[in-house]
């Protein structure tokens, strides 16, 4: 039995449905609106599918003054309002409520402008992350956050989480390459924070906003910021005969001041199911693999290569490929980017999300085998190593509740194991309902209680995501 719990519908507000949805008509286009059982079964989950929930209804609006309608309505009569990007949340962040309705962005899907004198490109929230990209790297541009599920994935839900990716360490995550954003707020008030350019005067809450979860606003356009494309960028694999040593080596390359584009670890487990699914040139006579990213002139890149495997050498590497064609680099990231997607044909699996210190790596992976074998069940790591984010995927059958409260139970303990060694929670992924009851492992009555104020600043009447991110106890209290 899953120990997620989720709170009772609002029975006033059930009895409402039919009236509501009434005045949802006179708020957006009809083909904005959806209501039937068999349409809203497509909303009723994200990425984290063990759990589901049917809403009341679905709002897919097409512009800011569609979203400010919508949520001013809700607001005036107290009905819930869960945000949805494109659902690839594998934390349960857009599993909506039967008493809230799904306000989704995938129709606010436009270019608004791009400026390569101030390297700027304006967008609405249901853009997808790998549109960015497509948009601007005809002209030697890109956009740095790279989640794997950024052919999916919109940059509403990238900053509603602070998402990154493997490209991250040097470039940073989300908040590193936001600008500004037009959010609407539950009372239907639109503000604009941050602008066009590095700062702005006041408070900075940009930086608030971003990883907030979708609980303090709906973010309908975004500023970000892009970047010139490296002279050149070579990935190179290099395989170990254990992983610990791989995890070693990691810590020695991030401690010698070398900061690559990425560095992606896999350990066997995960090896073997992405280079079955996608072909990727991945040795399979390892335990563990590095895929490390320098990017540069020539020149540059040899010398920064030169470096990184004579530590990978020191750390027992036996293997050292490096990619010299775009076909060999395009089918290494298709391995390391089809990870998730490859492992579900396999089995049903957990992704945990925390983050160690680089240092901790070795001992974080040994330790995550003692778990995972402890409730009897399988991991395939398969994570960002250059900035410690773990994806730890425990393997489990969905269609034995026993299997599925072993990996809730090896999840948390690898979470709290994440943060006993200095990490956190989630790096990117976010809390949503399924580390929200892990909350107090990381932050104390007080932590909580300052966070939950400033939510409450937002959103006085606690209707915008509600039962995410912390727990429910507590906020009871609060």
């Amino acid at each position: 039995m899953s120990k997620i719990r989720f709170t009772e519908p609002n029975r006033e507000i059930l009895a409402r449905r039919d009236s509501i949805i009434n005045d949802l008509t006179r708020l957006v286009d009809p083909a904005g609106l959806i209501t039937s059982t068999d349409e809203c079964r497509a909303y009723e989950t994200d990425a984290l599918t063990a759990y589901r929930k049917m809403p009341l209804a679905v709002v897919l609006p097409k512009t800011t003054e569609e979203v400010s309608a919508v949520l001013k309505y809700c607001h005036d009569t107290g009905v819930k309002v869960v945000p949805r990007g494109a659902g690839t949340s594998l934390a349960g962040g857009a599993i909506p409520s039967e008493d809230a309705v799904v306000l989704g962005l995938s129709k606010m899907n436009r270019v608004l402008a791009v400026n390569y004198d101030d390297r700027f490109i304006r967008v609405e929230a249901g853009v997808t992350n790998l549109s960015v990209t497509a948009v601007v790297a005809e002209n030697g541009f890109f956009y740095a956050p790279d989640p794997s599920s950024q052919l999916a994935c919109t940059i509403g839900g990238n900053i509603a989480n602070n998402s990154g990716g493997a490209h991250c360490l040097k470039y940073g995550v989300t908040t590193n390459n936001l600008l500004g954003v037009r959010m609407v707020l539950i009372d239907g008030s639109i503000i604009d924070l941050g602008g066009d350019y590095l700062d702005s005067a006041g408070l900075d809450l940009l930086g608030l906003v971003v990883g907030s979860e979708g609980q303090l606003g709906i973010v309908t356009e975004a500023t970000l910021r892009i970047l010139k494309s490296a002279e050149g960028a070579r990935p190179v694999l290099f395989g170990f005969p254990s992983c610990e040593g791989a995890g070693k080596a990691v810590a020695d390359v991030i401690a010698a001041g070398i900061i690559p584009v990425a560095i992606e670890y896999m350990d066997k487990a995960a090896i073997e199911i992405c280079e079955a699914f996608a072909k990727a040139g991945y040795p399979l006579d390892v335990e563990a693999l590095l895929i490390v990213e320098v990017e540069g002139s020539d020149a540059e890149m040899d010398a920064t290569l030169a470096d990184i495997t004579a530590i990978a050498r020191a750390n027992g590497a036996t293997t050292v490929r490096e990619s010299r064609s775009a076909i060999e680099t395009a089918a290494i990231w298709k391995g390391r980017k089809s990870a998730f997607g490859a492992t579900g044909r396999v089995a049903d699996y957990l992704c945990m999300d925390g983050t160690v210190p680089t240092g901790k790596l070795s001992y974080v992976l040994a330790e995550i085998s003692k778990i995972v074998q402890r409730h009897g069940l399988r991991v395939a790591n398969v994570f960002h190593a250059g900035d410690g984010n773990m994806h730890p995927l425990i393997l489990y059958n969905a269609n034995d509740p026993s299997q599925q409260s072993k990996a809730e139970a090896a999840g948390d303990d690898i979470l709290r194991l994440c943060v006993e060694v200095g990490g956190c929670l989630t790096g990117e992924h976010g809390v949503g309902i399924e580390k929200r009851d892990l909350m107090r492992c990381q932050f104390d009555d007080a932590d909580l209680a300052q966070q939950i104020r400033v939510r409450a600043a937002f959103d006085p009447r606690w209707l915008l995501n509600t039962d995410k991110v912390f727990p429910l106890d507590f906020r009871c209290q609060g």
